[in-house]
């Protein structure tokens, strides 16, 4: 009988082929944690530009900010971040009402979400528009648009997330359950950096 155990111990080994299965931490899943290393990685590539965006501002145009004739539109760029800061609102206000396993709430908040997105990236491309430069005039607007559009990107990209999770919550895909709202969490984690992130683009290149 020992025999037989032995023998179909080494059998399994033989079946098994390739490196061990990844160890998987009971405090935090694996797509969370990848949304966190990413978004490590995202804040040391807006950390590179604000180290440029500096640079310029107390190396190249000490004397003035933004260099003369250059205006920028500060209470446009406020409105807007209200707006984006009240979306953080939203998409919390969607996962906690399907940890309720409130559906319409999770559905509304996905779609308000969304809304408020659009409109921010909507009035950041009309700003660009009437601004009256280009990222061509002088280094003050190759900075400007790069810092700006930057986070410009990462908004559309969580737009497209925000879209991707809206479709499924609509169709039910979600659940009270932790691992049934991963779908609404992810998401919500990168919106949430990137309200922030636009709050400290906001301050600094604004407002200071």
């Amino acid at each position: 009988m020992e025999s037989a155990t032995v023998a179909l111990g080494h059998r399994h080994e033989e079946e098994h082929h390739g490196p061990p299965e990844a160890n998987q931490s009971s405090r935090m899943d694996r797509q969370t944690l990848g949304i966190l290393l990413f978004i490590v990685s995202e804040v040391m590539l807006f950390g590179a530009f604000f180290a440029s965006y500096f640079f310029l501002r107390v190396v190249v145009h000490p004397a003035s900010w933004p260099p003369h004739p250059y205006e920028l539109p500060v209470a446009v760029a406020g409105v807007n971040t209200a707006i984006l800061v009240s979306s953080s609102f939203t998409i919390h206000y969607a996962l906690e009402s399907i940890r309720r396993g409130n559906r319409k709430g999770l559905k509304l908040g996905l779609v308000l979400t969304w809304l408020l997105g659009a409109t921010f990236l909507f009035i950041q491309i009309n700003e660009y528009v009437h601004l009256g430069f280009s990222a061509r005039d002088l280094a003050f607007g190759s900075i400007f648009y790069g810092l700006t559009g930057l986070h410009g990107a990462h908004v559309f990209v969580g737009l497209m997330l925000l879209s991707f999770a809206t479709i499924r919550a609509f169709r039910g895909h979600f659940g009270p359950e932790a691992k049934d709202h991963l779908g609404v969490e992810v998401p919500g984690i990168y919106w949430h950096f990137v309200d922030v992130m636009w709050i400290i683009v906001y301050t600094t290149v604004y407002i200071l």
